[in-house]
């Protein structure tokens, strides 16, 4: 009998560089699908442009790719369609945090009930390596060979900062077994949630190295006074930086759900309704 984890392997090998975080990011998303223990036809994932954007043709479940930035809108439109479904919004610190930062705050001000996962490696990875919105000050790139002089986003500070958003969390692409427990802790909770994961670039970005993070992350949840519903508290860790870097997650509540607050969603999803006594003729006469 194939087990779960086999079922959602894909006849397409990935084409990552070797030792890419994206590799880590894969396999957490793989093993929380499984956990979830539902028909792999249930989810949808949809990606962007970039390395991250190759994430749904190696998980055997649907998939859509869309165009730089737009992996947000898409997956509110499958949601939106059959809110029943385990849909998964992939995109990259540019990608997400870049062209689609307009689609990043309203997806969390409305607080859709899906999983967003941001392969954050602070640099553009399948562009050759110029800096992104989450690139370090200083950091000699090919666009900055002097540095960067940007002052870079914080996701999770802005986040924070959304009214709305009911899961925050941040993972390592380097320890698989946390991330995985991230990722299905953002799939089972009801609402937007961010998962944004630290994942090291090893051909353009030698600062934010394995070797950087693995002296600095922690986890949140080893500390028994962390109050993941306290937001103050959280902030505090999102702004730590240089000595330390929380993993974990730094932020969860029960808010009220987009789908919760439009009628035609209320009893069941899109998709599910009878229109059989709907004429929309006039209305594609009218296009023509």
């Amino acid at each position: 009998m194939t087990s779960p984890l086999a079922q959602l392997q894909t006849k397409e090998a990935p084409d990552w560089c070797p030792g890419c975080g994206d590799f880590g990011i894969l396999m957490g998303v793989k093993k929380a699908i499984s956990a979830l223990d539902r028909p792999i036809h249930e989810t949808c994932i949809v990606s962007g442009i970039g390395c991250s954007g190759k994430l749904n043709h190696y998980v055997n479940t649907y998939g859509f790719e869309g165009i730089h930035g737009r992996s947000l809108p898409v997956a509110e439109a499958i949601h939106l369609a059959n809110h029943s479904l385990n849909v998964v919004a992939v995109g990259g610190d540019g990608d997400g945090y870049g062209i689609g930062m307009a689609h990043f705050m309203h997806a969390m001000r409305r607080n859709f009930n899906f999983t967003y996962i941001v392969h954050n490696n602070q640099v553009y990875g399948l562009t050759k390596g110029q800096y992104s919105p989450t690139t370090e000050v200083g950091m000699k790139t090919s666009s900055s060979p002097h540095g960067a002089i940007e002052t870079p986003v914080n996701p999770l500070k802005l986040a924070l900062a959304s009214d709305g958003i009911s899961f925050i969390a941040r993972g390592f692409a380097g320890d698989i077994k946390h991330l995985h427990e991230i990722i299905l802790a953002a799939m089972k909770h009801e609402g937007f949630a961010l998962v944004d994961v630290l994942q090291p670039c090893v051909t353009f970005n030698k600062l934010n190295t394995y070797d950087f993070f693995k002296s600095r992350v922690y986890k949140l949840q080893e500390d028994a006074a962390y109050d993941k519903t306290n937001k103050q508290l959280a902030w505090e860790r999102a702004d730590e930086w240089d000595k330390r870097i929380a993993t974990g997650i730094f932020y969860q509540a029960k808010e009220p759900m987009y789908e919760e607050k439009v009628l035609a969603l209320r009893e069941k999803p899109l998709v599910q309704h009878d229109i059989s006594n709907i004429d929309i003729t006039p209305l594609y006469k009218e296009f023509m």
